[in-house]
């Protein structure tokens, strides 16, 4: 039994008449009756009743049809599951996220992807500094990295979603809340709180940078391992921050943010293997790209 033999069943069970079944599959009717006909010697059952004007399904036909229907639409939502698939339009992907991408960049990813690719699942790893996100993305266990540039792997490719500043975060009863003229020399004597340096967290480096061109170096109070473990230790008047300008969206009560001049930037970035092809992946960066939540690709040149 052949896949054609169900479909030529059915559409005979469908038109009534070998002649207009042959015409509906595009081939002559010699050919579709010859094949019903090996069909039911297979069988070994009548599944049609036939006389020179109609052509009837008989019971064990009728139930045979009825198969046949679930057989093919099975495999057609099979076929076009597996298109889609390869297409990027179905599938779960898995990002792991910086902790201040959760708060500035997540919200406006998952909508997109939700209005855009409604058929693809989102596996979120959240508050994933960039090594482990770089070894993560190495081992296969994540597809997608948001992570703080600069990552130097091979194998990776990535794509830059904004450039930030560093803005201070305070206690909301800090005595530099609500000073418009706060410079990063106005922190000499304060307490930092901080992602802690064994993590090779970007951002931390770019704390002690801001702070060495202001010629000190911070007190460190505090060490931790997620920003929002960071920012909870701000709220509760443990110290100040120096922290990516997209952690403003974090919302955390007893924290204030200002913004402070020559502050170092940090780089967030779209990572993913470029050595293994993913439809996935590919569908989910250009459809981030055509609405403008990524930045320009260098590595394209413009048209003239």
């Amino acid at each position: 039994m052949e896949l054609r033999h169900l479909r030529y069943v059915v559409a005979v069970a469908e038109h009534r008449h070998f002649g207009r079944a042959a015409r509906s599959l595009h081939i002559s009717q010699p050919p579709l009756s010859q094949a019903v006909r090996q069909l039911e010697d297979e069988l070994q059952v009548e599944l049609f009743e036939r006389t020179t004007r109609t052509v009837a399904l008989t019971p064990a036909g009728e139930v045979f049809v009825g198969d046949a229907r679930r057989t093919l639409a099975a495999l057609d939502d099979t076929v076009e599951r597996t298109r889609r698939i390869a297409r990027g339009q179905v599938g779960v992907l898995r990002i792991a996220l910086t902790g201040s991408a959760t708060y500035g960049y997540l919200p406006r990813m998952a909508a997109l992807v939700k209005t855009r690719m409604p058929g693809v699942g989102l596996q979120l790893q959240t508050d994933r500094l960039t090594p482990q996100q770089v070894q993560d993305l190495d081992a296969g266990r994540i597809d997608v990295g948001i992570l703080r540039l600069p990552v130097r792997d091979d194998r990776l490719r990535t794509r830059l979603i904004a450039r930030e500043p560093l803005v201070l975060a305070l206690p909301s009863g800090h005595r530099l809340v609500g000073d418009p003229d706060v410079t990063v020399d106005d922190l000499v004597e304060e307490s930092f709180v901080v992602l802690a340096p064994s993590s090779r967290s970007v951002v931390t480096d770019a704390v002690v940078r801001t702070c060495l061109d202001a010629g000190f170096y911070p007190t460190v109070e505090h060490e931790v391992t997620e920003m929002s473990t960071l920012l909870s230790l701000v709220a509760g008047g443990l110290g100040i921050a120096l922290v990516p300008a997209s952690t403003r969206a974090s919302g955390l009560e007893g924290v204030t943010f200002a913004d402070l001049p020559g502050t170092a930037t940090v780089d967030l970035a779209l990572a993913w293997r470029a050595d293994q092809p993913n439809p996935l992946v590919e569908a989910f960066v250009q459809t981030l790209e055509e609405h403008d939540l990524l930045q320009a690709d260098p590595s394209r040149k413009a048209p003239r």
